[in-house]
């Protein structure tokens, strides 16, 4: 026997095309089948709970940074989301509205998610989330908030049933013009001994709809610079070799570096997270003030095994006390400055990787 109350049941339904006629049954004593009749889900908002509280139920790569969001052209977003790479995804609810409302509203939101500013939707989630929005994200997918957010941005729309209408518009958006939308239904059941089920089931596999808006959207992500474009751009700003000494010897003290639109990051493990613990910005470098660095101080120290003084003696003088963002918490806060050499690089490197260079 299923236990009571039971919330949502572990299966899920996914399909090219919307299916309406959903059946569920419950295994009883005896291995007898007895279908579970699905009930209207009448109560929108019991459903808007549900996936406020556990957005695992519509999408395992989402993070909620906001509810019922107030647009500068009128009306609220339901739910605000993003995703592991920084871009934005409005959630709509079909409640009462007509098929042309529904999608009209989504896309109109979507229109104003679109020109939001990283402090702005930074300031939004910290708000709604009380607590720092890197922080929050990094805890959720494991990685730092990338340096650019908001590039690219999708719609969900979610109901109980969606009708003919809708799921013709959204298809035709999708499919012909590679808009990143797609709808959600969600199917109630109650047994007669009041266990409650949920069904999930999408209108487009959602892995089409993601690269029909990559290949045939207007907005595509821009790729990274390549480690090749960086020397070559340090290069023409008079700190080539400067650069090429510094990845050389500090390369090697971290688990990982990666490259984004303007940075390079030195990146660490600390528990189950990777952090960026220095940042490189060859785009802010010149030959005037030298190559310009963001170093995260708390996460260099537990990395490190460093104190803040030995931390402030491996730095440049002259760097400034630096935080990533408004209000940011200790974690993404440290120091910024120049190289101007290369004794200082390697001085760093003696400090922070306690060896000889």
């Amino acid at each position: 026997m299923l236990e009571r109350n039971f919330l949502f049941n572990p299966f899920e339904l996914t399909s090219s095309r919307m299916s309406h006629n959903v059946r569920a049954w419950q295994v009883t004593t005896g291995d007898r089948l007895v279908e579970i009749k699905t009930t209207r889900l009448d109560f929108e908002e019991r459903l808007e709970n549900w996936i406020a509280d556990d957005i695992d139920i519509l999408d395992e790569k989402l993070l909620v940074i906001g509810r019922q969001v107030p647009t500068d052209f009128g009306g609220y977003i339901d739910l605000l989301c993003i995703d592991p790479e920084g871009d934005l995804v409005v959630v709509e609810l079909k409640r009462d509205k007509t098929p042309r409302d529904i999608v009209a509203q989504a896309l109109d939101y979507a229109s104003w998610v679109v020109g939001l500013s990283h402090d702005r939707i930074s300031e939004a989630a910290t708000q709604y989330l009380n607590q720092s929005f890197e922080g929050i994200f990094q805890n959720r997918f494991h990685i730092d908030l990338p340096e650019t957010i908001n590039s690219n941005h999708k719609i969900i729309v979610v109901a109980s049933k969606i009708d003919s209408s809708s799921e013709r518009i959204i298809s035709y958006l999708s499919n012909r013009h590679g808009v990143n939308i797609n709808a959600v239904t969600f199917q109630y059941f109650r047994s007669s001994e009041d266990v409650e089920m949920l069904t999930r089931v999408f209108l487009l596999e959602p892995e089409e709809v993601l690269n029909r808006a990559r290949t045939m959207g207007g907005n595509k992500r821009n790729p990274n610079l390549t480690y090749e474009q960086f020397k070559d751009i340090t290069f023409e700003n008079g700190i080539g070799e400067l650069y090429q000494r510094f990845i050389e010897i500090l390369k090697p003290l971290f688990h990982e570096t990666r490259t984004t639109r303007s940075n390079i990051n030195f990146v660490g493990r600390l528990g189950s997270s990777r952090c960026a613990i220095i940042n490189l910005s060859p785009m802010e470098s010149s030959q005037l003030d030298g190559l310009k660095f963001y170093l995260y101080a708390i996460r260099a120290r537990s990395y490190f095994g460093l104190n803040e003084d030995e931390l402030r003696v491996a730095l440049p003088q002259g760097s400034e006390i630096w935080e990533y963002s408004p209000n940011a918490s200790e974690d993404w806060c440290g120091y910024k400055g120049f190289f101007t050499s290369i004794d200082q690089v390697e001085n760093l490197a003696r400090i922070l990787g306690k060896i000889d260079v």
